[in-house]
Formats: structure tokens, C-alpha cells, sequence
């Protein structure tokens, strides 16, 4: 009874009952702060997981959703990759569950054994230079007159 004497009653003789764009700006405001505290921050997360999972290779070493730990030994597929959690343990996981890279292997050289030694004969090669260059400045020393060389 009360319901159908306020529908009655109708809208009041001095309001507008034209569409009133300032009562939506309230929400257009709210959406817009959601957007940039909630919406855009997780979609930049998600880009930079979808870029790490990306990127994993085998010898990385890494933390699983579940909270395992391990080093991937082989890539199967675009979907799941192979863990080493123990010796000798291999455990098949799902790329999307992988959480965090803990660590990444130095690349491995392309030629194995050669570049170490080749390594080794440059450092080498520094030494002797460092070794001539300090001969040549304690010979450089003997050259000065014998009053400058008391000097200093």
C-alpha cells in the first residue's frame, strides 16, 4: 500500500528528469584508480613472469610454486620442463609453475676445453708483459747520469 502512493506520487515538480552525467563521475573515478593500483601493476607482473618463464634454460636453477627447488636438467616442451630436486631425483614440472630463478649458469663456451687454455695462455701472455715492462723500467733507472740516479 505504501509502495504503490510513492510511485503514485512520481517525481517531484522541480528535478530534472533529464540523464545527469555528473552522477557517473564518481565511478569513472573509482575505475580509474583501480586501473592504476590494481589492474595495470598485475598485468605488468604477469608480462615480466610470462618473460622470466620464457627465458628458463637448462642449468638454471630455480624455486617452484609448490616451494621445490632445483636445477632444470631438460627442456621438454613449451609446457613442462624437467628438475633435479636431489641426485639423482628428476621430477617432470609445468613451466607456469616455476615462481623465481634463484640462479643463472655462465653460458657455456662453444668450443669446451679450447677457450680455458686459450684463457690461460692470454693471462700468461699478460704476465710476461707486466714481468718486461717492470725489467725495462728497473733498466731505465740504470740509464740515468749517477747524479740524477742518487737523487732519486
Amino acid at each position: 500500500m505504501l509502495v504503490s502512493t510513492a510511485l503514485a506520487q512520481g517525481a517531484p515538480a522541480g528535478a530534472p528528469s533529464a540523464f545527469d552525467p555528473m552522477a557517473f563521475l564518481p565511478l569513472v573515478l573509482i575505475f580509474i584508480v583501480f586501473y592504476f593500483l590494481l589492474i595495470r601493476p598485475q598485468q605488468k607482473k604477469m608480462k615480466e613472469h610470462k618473460a622470466m618463464i620464457d627465458a628458463l634454460r637448462r642449468g638454471d636453477r630455480i624455486v617452484t610454486a609448490g616451494g621445490l627447488i632445483g636445477t632444470i636438467t631438460r627442456v621438454v616442451n613449451e609446457e613442462e620442463i624437467v628438475i633435479e630436486i636431489a641426485e639423482g631425483v628428476r621430477v617432470r614440472v609445468v613451466r607456469a609453475t616455476v615462481s623465481h630463478v634463484l640462479a643463472k649458469p655462465e653460458p657455456a663456451a662453444a668450443k669446451g676445453g679450447r677457450d680455458r687454455g686459450r684463457d690461460r695462455d692470454r693471462d700468461r701472455d699478460r704476465e710476461r708483459e707486466r714481468d718486461r715492462d717492470r725489467d725495462n723500467d728497473d733498466d731505465s733507472d740504470d740509464d740515468r747520469p749517477a747524479s740524477k740516479a742518487a737523487k732519486g
